[in-house]
């Protein structure tokens, strides 16, 4: 009797009897391995019926859906840094106007500050602060009356370091300059020609003295002429280095205010008493070293009518504020909080806006 291959086991039985097979397997063949429970999937035999679709065992557990990989998103983000610069235009006073204010201004200031010095001697009212209010309270008054006109600079070295903060036009540096010295000369003619002929002999210990001797007293000068060596006799002195030292650091502390105390988002109010207290403070360091130049202004005019010396050692007093300035001005834009600020201006309003509110 023939053996015949068996067919599927899903396929539907005939009526003949099942036989057993006893084929042997081949020494290549390899033998099929079924899960338990699972129905063995046999290649259907020629002329068989196609297999039906094969039912999973009741026992087995269906299998868990499988949570999707959450999807991760990567942005790159690209900072840029922005620089905002708000320039602003305003109309105001003509150039004459301006020049005019601030020539008055510098007046005052040095009318009032050496004149206290000058005439503080004799009465016996003559002391450091003395002098440094004097200087403090004429140049708050002066910004807090022509701030609205020119800003009220009275100071060259304030002009400075206002055109490089971007708040006056640099064209106006030269004019206000020449006015502001103007200013400051026509105050030391008054006061060198209402000195009594006799009042410097009176003072001087030696009973020989001369009024140019008599304002030259309230000059700036270093080394020989700085007020440590007429102290001392000529046995101390304050030498060219710590004299050049001295102005640029404090002017540089003095315009640095002034441009802090006058950026539009300061409080409004108190620029001239910031900077006229400021300018008293400064000057109490430096009066014992130089007499106080921190204003080339206020140093030409004095030195216009003083002794010869005075005019030879003048440069320091003009460098080094002039260098304290930059300076100042320098540090202030690199550093001033955002946005960066441009005035481009008929006048520099700055302090007309800081006393007017």
């Amino acid at each position: 009797m023939s053996q015949q291959k068996p067919e599927n086991t899903d396929a539907t039985p005939t009526d003949a009897a099942p036989t057993t097979p006893e084929t042997t397997p081949s020494a290549d063949a390899t033998p099929e391995v079924t899960a338990p429970g699972a129905t063995a999937d046999a290649a259907p035999a020629t002329g068989a019926a196609p297999a039906a679709d094969a039912t999973p065992a009741p026992d087995a557990a269906p299998a868990a859906p499988q949570a999707p990989a959450p999807a991760v998103v990567v942005e790159e983000v690209a900072v840029v840094e922005e620089v905002v610069v708000t320039t602003t235009t305003t109309d105001g006073p003509g150039l004459l106007a301006r020049l005019g204010a601030e020539a008055f201004g510098t007046f005052l200031v040095v009318l009032a500050g050496v004149g206290i010095w000058l005439y503080s001697g004799f009465s016996g009212t003559q002391t450091t602060l003395t002098v440094a209010l004097g200087f403090g309270v004429a140049t708050l008054a002066a910004v807090a009356t022509l701030g609205h006109v020119s800003g009220g600079h009275v100071n060259p070295a304030v002009t400075l370091g206002a055109v490089l903060a971007g708040r006056t036009r640099a064209r106006d540096l030269l004019p206000y300059w020449l006015a502001q010295v103007a200013g400051g000369a026509l105050a030391a003619a008054v006061l060198f020609l209402t000195v009594p002929a006799a009042l410097p002999a009176l003072l001087s210990q030696t009973g020989e003295a001369s009024v140019r001797s008599f304002v030259g007293a309230t000059a700036n000068g270093f080394a020989e002429n700085s007020p440590l060596s007429r102290l001392s006799t000529g046995s101390a002195e304050f030498g060219l280095v710590p004299a050049l030292l001295v102005e640029v650091v404090l002017t540089a502390v003095l315009v640095g205010v002034v441009l802090a105390a006058t950026d539009r988002r300061t409080p409004r109010g108190h620029a001239p008493y910031a900077i006229g207290l400021t300018y008293a403070v400064l000057l109490l360091v430096a009066l014992p070293v130089t007499n106080a130049g921190l204003n080339p202004a206020r140093s030409t005019a004095v030195a216009i009518f003083s002794e010869g010396w005075a005019l030879e050692q003048l440069w320091l007093f003009w460098v080094a504020p002039l260098v304290g300035a930059a300076v100042a001005a320098l540090v202030y834009r690199a550093f001033a909080s955002e946005p960066l600020e441009i005035d481009e201006l008929d006048e520099d309003d700055d302090l007309e806006d800081a006393v007017a509110r």
